[in-house]
């Protein structure tokens, strides 16, 4: 006799649906025959033996598994071994051919223009400050300039400098792994969004803190924050947020540095929101690059300007 309306549900309260999974049997009768072959009630029972089967057959099939997993192995080993030369070169067969040496993660193909931007932003990234040079020493006052249009700039190390929130008298100690791309920030931010800029620099909005976190290295740590968010010193960002961003990169040239402006806005306001202190500005940074993360994979993004917490900045 065979069994009637047997019917499996899965349900998915939990992650992996172990937790309800069952067997509903909705037939009145017992189970009682076996799930393969037939039996009946004289002893005729006829149910699948394995050691019927050819035992050369068996141990054949066995060696063909073995040898066809030796040789898939081989064949991955030898897959990976030419897309880190193809990838790593740099040659046209990378770009053309790009590899993933993550399964769970699609290949990443640049188109020329946003190939061109991401090398020009990488250049950048590659320049260390020089408190000795003249260009770099220019741009630290014309930084001190756009904060400060009213008053004298200072010498280059001088007390004046903590006002802007360096931790010491010299700002060029202040920059150490930033580069001058954190200065560029800054000055970007400054010129763009003035008014934002000035309200964080000035701690107008809010209630503030006794302690609180010094506005010039704050900037540079978002600067190094948004490097390592976007994974711009690999070959080709892997990660979500790293592969959005070529996306709006290729829309906009200056999209690190109008990113740069939103993570100071979104990590002030986090600040305001957590009434945080000093010694919880790694925790408000951590908030700010989740928050970042998420708002970057969001489906309607499609410029730096789309982000919502775009909206909080004012120019």
């Amino acid at each position: 006799m065979s069994i009637s309306n047997l019917r499996r549900r899965l349900h998915h309260g939990d992650v992996d649906g172990r937790n309800n999974e069952h067997v509903d049997i909705s037939s009145a009768d017992a189970l009682n025959e076996p799930l393969l072959g037939s039996s009946n009630d004289n002893g005729g029972s006829e149910v699948y033996d394995p050691r019927r089967q050819d035992l050369w057959d068996d141990d054949r099939k066995k060696e063909q598994l073995h040898w066809s997993f030796l040789f898939s192995n081989l064949i991955a080993q030898w897959a990976q071994w030419l897309a880190n030369i193809l990838v790593g070169s740099g040659s046209i067969f990378g770009r053309l051919f790009p590899f993933s040496l993550d399964s769970q993660s699609s290949p990443v193909y640049l188109s020329p223009l946003q190939e061109e931007r991401l090398n020009t932003l990488r250049r950048r990234l590659q320049i260390p400050f020089d408190g000795s040079r003249i260009e770099h020493q220019d741009a630290l006052r014309q930084l001190w300039r756009l904060a400060y249009p009213t008053r004298e700039i200072p010498p280059l190390k001088s007390e004046l400098w903590k006002e802007m929130g360096w931790q010491g008298t010299d700002p060029s100690t202040d920059f150490r792994g930033g580069g001058l791309i954190s200065l560029e920030n800054l000055i970007f931010f400054a010129k763009n969004y003035p008014n934002s800029f000035q309200m964080l620099l000035n701690k107008v909005q809010g209630q503030r803190s006794d302690w609180e976190y010094p506005f010039a290295v704050a900037g540079i740590n978002i600067s190094f924050m948004l490097i390592q968010m976007l994974d711009l010193q690999s070959t080709v960002p892997s990660s979500k947020s790293g592969i959005r961003f070529l996306e709006l990169l290729g829309r906009d040239e200056s999209a690190f540095d109008h990113l740069y402006c939103v993570a100071f806005r979104l990590l002030d306001a986090q600040w305001l929101v957590k009434r945080a202190s000093y010694m919880e500005f790694n925790e408000v940074m951590k908030s700010t690059r989740t928050q970042l993360e998420r708002e970057l994979v969001l489906e309607d993004v499609l410029a730096v300007k789309d982000l919502p917490s775009y909206t909080m900045l004012d120019k």
